[in-house]
């Protein structure tokens, strides 16, 4: 299959065009036939070298994918060959106290697609079937895949952790981030009221457009 990859890390100059193994999935796998994958700052650290992180190369980049499924393995169940999906990019291993608990996110050996694990930065990517989410056939693939990380880091914090109410006040500080961004998103629908703060005015206004209602530019006020 066709792939970027890097062989070593550095800039974008080492992103390179390759042919690599199509991947081989186990029973409760699911290949995705990638349509779309984001650009995550995490891409870039990664590509650069992030201290102490020791990855094979090459490595795929890439945690933010949509796509459509092209295989799915012997055990997987309710989920079909050519259903449009993305992915949770987290990677949990089910067994420790934390995935017991529903708290795969705090797994003790939690990890990440596309930074410790292979990415989508491919025609095809093997993930376990319980990391895939179906998408309405109206979505975009691009816009699917700008999704993941962001707003499941956004949910998690607000809906999980905070279990954010209709009707109460959220102030979102250093407005200008994908988290940040799809925060106020889902704030918004659940009926809270968004306050931001930034050094920018152009985030401010940014933040405006997604539905924050009061902007603090904390270099004036």
């Amino acid at each position: 299959m066709k792939a970027v990859a890097i062989f070593e890390h550095g800039g974008v100059e080492k992103l390179t065009l390759t042919d690599l193994p199509k991947p081989i999935l186990d029973v409760d796998d699911v290949l995705i036939n990638v349509k779309a994958v984001a650009m995550n700052h995490l891409d870039l650290w990664v590509r650069a070298g992030l201290p102490g992180l020791k990855l094979p190369l090459p490595h795929l980049l890439g945690s933010d994918v949509a796509g459509v499924i092209a295989e799915i393995g012997a055990e997987v169940r309710g989920l079909q060959i050519g259903q449009r999906v993305t992915i949770n990019p987290g990677w949990w291993d089910t067994t420790c106290e934390y995935c017991r608990a529903e708290q795969e996110c705090l797994c003790v050996n939690f990890k990440i697609f596309g930074e410790h694990l292979t990415g989508g930065y491919a025609e095809f990517m093997r993930v376990p079937a319980r990391n895939v989410l179906p998408i309405p056939d109206a979505l975009p693939f691009e816009q699917a895949a700008a999704a993941p990380l962001a707003f499941l880091t956004a949910w998690r914090a607000l809906m999980t952790q905070a279990r954010l109410q209709t009707g109460e006040t959220v102030l979102i500080t250093g407005i200008g981030g994908g988290v940040a961004s799809a925060a106020i998103q889902i704030a918004r629908y659940a009926g809270a009221r968004v306050l931001v703060t930034s050094s920018s005015d152009a985030k401010l206004e940014r933040a405006r457009e997604f539905g924050a209602e009061v902007l603090i530019n904390y270099t004036r006020q």
